[in-house]
């Protein structure tokens, strides 16, 4: 994480007697990342947060994948999943993915139950509706536009709140997600040319304390999933302190870097993961060169698998597409893609661009899971042959 973050009570010294009202001591809890060897925050726990009073196998909804074949670019229509009574957590409807993440979509009105996810960090996209994220480290709230990064291991609750279900776009890694290492000094603080810095980041400020006793929490680990009895709540931390915890940040604080012709898609990152990153695309003023065209010109990324989730305004380049609120592109490697035809004409003369999507780039192939079968539209592939 960015920048060190204290809530609660904790000691003056770390590693040293720190009591409760009754006399016994707070139980430590080192949660940190590679082996002590990077970021970490330690927290101080009313019960041990090592009693566990049970352990079963769980069987989680089955996932299965399959390659792009035939090779092209994809639509998927992610508002065509809508189901009631979904959970945030069991609830996705997983549609891309490869060994380094997993691209999942739901509309939850439901809270999910206590996860765990051993194999890697979480990045969730609000796309609407509002989100409370609980954890050990306290609650954070989400709504829409929020990115919420949690981070491996994050004991949590997704809940979602208001008077309408939350739309969510998951993205989930096989190892950690934060900000692009360009953009932060070697102390981790953000440099003066990143387009967000720690006043647009938010974390939790205050503890969560929940008793209870024999509690489940659910865990995906490298080799399959796990019920874990807990003897007491695992939310029971009444202080800690570090710089590793779920954080939350708006796509809308996110400061678009524009030029005099038009910028390739690395000016938009916003996270990086291995072997993928995401960028976000924000109304912003375009180019400004008297001949420019604002649009992006055909590009053939030869090393990647571009997803494009669209999530508000008006995609110029995409229209006449199909493509729409809550719509998901895939242009693969193997495939040249760009405007749509008309729309580097249409584009000329343009001085601003409404629109509001996230992009995840992957540096190996995508396949196909069960819900894009259910959500595709067919006729995508064929809509640059189109004349007019």
């Amino acid at each position: 994480m960015p920048f060190y973050r204290r809530v609660g009570e904790v000691p003056r010294k770390r590693h040293t007697q720190f009591r409760q009202p009754d006399g016994h001591l707070y139980a430590e809890e080192l949660m940190g990342q590679e082996g002590f060897s990077a970021d970490s925050s330690l927290l101080y726990h009313r019960y041990a947060p090592t009693a566990i009073v049970a352990a079963e196998v769980f069987s989680p909804p089955t996932v299965t994948g399959t390659p792009n074949l035939p090779l092209k670019p994809r639509h998927l229509r992610t508002h065509q999943l809508d189901a009631a009574g979904a959970d945030p957590v069991l609830g996705r409807r997983y549609l891309l993915g490869n060994d380094d993440v997993r691209i999942a979509y739901v509309l939850a009105d439901q809270p999910s139950p206590l996860f765990r996810d051993a194999t890697g960090d979480h990045c969730l996209y609000v796309e609407s509706g509002a989100l409370r994220v609980e954890s050990p480290f306290g609650p954070l709230d989400a709504v829409a536009g929020d990115y919420v990064i949690i981070p491996t291991s994050t004991i949590h609750r997704l809940v979602p709140t208001g008077t309408e279900p939350v739309r969510l776009l998951a993205i989930e890694a096989a190892g950690h997600v934060g900000p692009p290492k360009r953009y932060l000094s070697v102390r981790g603080q953000f440099l003066e040319h990143s387009p967000y810095c720690e006043r647009d980041v938010r974390g939790p400020d205050t503890p969560l304390l929940v008793d209870g006793e024999d509690v489940d929490v659910l865990v995906r680990h490298r080799r399959g999933w796990t019920r874990h009895v807990y003897a007491n709540h695992p939310f029971d931390v009444v202080g800690w302190d570090g710089h590793l915890y779920p954080w939350a940040f708006s796509i809308h604080d996110f400061e678009p870097i524009t030029g005099r012709i038009h910028q390739p898609p690395p000016v938009h990152q916003t996270f990086q993961g291995p072997n993928f990153v995401i960028c976000s695309f924000v109304p912003r003023k375009v180019d400004y060169h008297p001949d420019a065209i604002p649009v992006p010109y055909n590009h053939h990324n030869v090393d990647s698998d571009e997803v494009l989730f669209y999530t508000g305004g008006n995609y110029e380049a995409r229209r006449g597409s199909g493509i729409g609120q809550g719509s998901i592109s895939l242009h693969p490697s193997g495939f040249t893609h760009g405007p749509q035809p008309g729309a580097a004409e249409r584009s000329i003369g343009v001085d601003y661009f409404d629109e509001l999507a996230v992009m995840v780039d992957t540096f190996r192939p995508l396949e196909l899971c069960d819900a894009a079968a259910a959500c595709e539209d067919d006729a995508y592939a064929w809509t640059w042959a189109r004349r007019g």
